[in-house]
């Protein structure tokens, strides 16, 4: 066994899931080169991660300086094989229409946060030092916060954020999945938008599609907010009880390319919830009453990773892992939204990892 074996006296401490929001943040994904010795440095560097953090917070302790470290399912396989998460996966594909939630290329992430962007560039730069021959980049995001917490549509994001002990219960893992106890499951979305086709609607129209007041973040009442609405796409409820997951969602943008977008993270204690959150905005619920939303924004992007307990990271081994089976492909089959919830690691709709079509 490579995978570290989880501590009896005590329980594993999580990575800095549940943080505080922050007003900057680097988003990097990167793939793991081929060869041992490159799977030997992202071993060796998982141990000293948290040094290397501890050295650049010690600049400005009042900084407010995280990183979480996240694996994709292959990855892990190639760097600790068994024991593994049991619901971790590649990220499902979804085509419904012209919409379509991507999956791409990704290893690794690592979600860097801070109050000021200079400490979050100066942890990056160091963590790229360290692996940089081992990993390629396939994509990196300096996020901002925007005014008083908004996206770049105008509207305030993460309002029914979770805090406190509910956060760390929405986010991190119980007992359903012991050797791998508070851990967590991130996805990752990379949102371009047409801001110039979103502004030119009334911000009436924008508030049905959002459900949300535009100027005072007030849920929209039921009998007005439409069943498409984004806020009601995005409510889960599993026996009687509304499933949070907690978004750090952070605005980017390259004014002068015309390039304005949202970088959607989420962690869940079950990447279930996620899932089922993109597959209602991306087919509808019921199908074909998806999220308008997808009229102006799409995914470039999509990447599911399992975040381990920091408690995993400082007890890697060095060695290779011993030859472990590649994470089970699910079963090909067509979205069916009567399904109900399962506990599995999947939607309880088949697979959409492929070419998955919902006309």
């Amino acid at each position: 066994m490579n995978a570290p074996e989880v501590a009896a006296k005590s329980p594993a401490l999580s990575q800095a899931v549940a943080a505080p929001l922050t007003r900057a943040a680097i988003f990097l994904v990167a793939t793991i080169n081929p060869g041992s010795e490159n799977r030997a440095t992202l071993r060796s560097f998982c141990g000293d991660l948290a040094a290397l953090v501890r050295a650049v917070e010690f600049r400005d302790l009042e900084g407010g300086l995280s990183c979480i470290m996240g694996f994709g399912s292959e990855a892990w396989d190639r760097l600790f094989g068994e024991p593994r998460p049991v619901e971790l996966h590649p990220f499902r594909e979804i085509r419904a229409g012209e919409r379509h939630a991507v999956s791409t290329p990704g290893d690794l992430l690592f979600h860097i946060r801070a109050k000021r962007m200079d400490l979050s560039f100066e942890l990056a730069t160091q963590i790229m030092a360290r692996i940089g021959n081992a990993v390629t980049s396939v994509d990196e995001v300096q996020g901002f916060r925007y005014f008083d917490d908004r996206d770049l549509l105008g509207f305030v994001d993460g309002t029914e954020n979770p805090r406190g002990a509910a956060a760390a219960d929405a986010v991190l893992i119980g007992d359903e999945d012991a050797d791998f106890a508070n851990g967590s499951y991130v996805i990752v979305q990379k949102y371009l938008h047409d801001l110039g086709a979103w502004n030119a609607l009334p911000t009436e129209a924008q508030e049905r599609i959002i459900g949300r007041t535009k100027l005072s973040d007030i849920e929209l009442d039921d009998s007005v907010k439409p069943t498409s609405a984004h806020s009601a796409l995005t409510t889960i409820v599993e026996n009687g009880k509304e499933i949070k997951i907690l978004r750090d969602n952070m605005p980017f943008g390259r004014p002068s390319q015309g390039e304005f977008g949202t970088y959607f993270i989420g962690y869940s204690r079950s990447p279930r919830t996620i899932e089922q959150m993109i597959e209602n905005m991306f087919i509808g619920r019921p199908p074909g009453n998806y999220d308008r939303i997808l009229d102006f924004s799409r995914a470039v992007t999509g990447n599911l990773f399992f975040v381990p307990p920091a408690t995993f990271l400082e007890d890697v081994a060095d060695e290779e892992p011993a030859d472990a089976p590649a994470a089970p492909e699910p079963a090909a089959a067509q979205p069916d939204s009567s399904n109900p919830p399962v506990r599995d690691g999947s939607l309880g709709i088949g697979s959409l990892k492929g070419d998955i079509r919902h006309e």
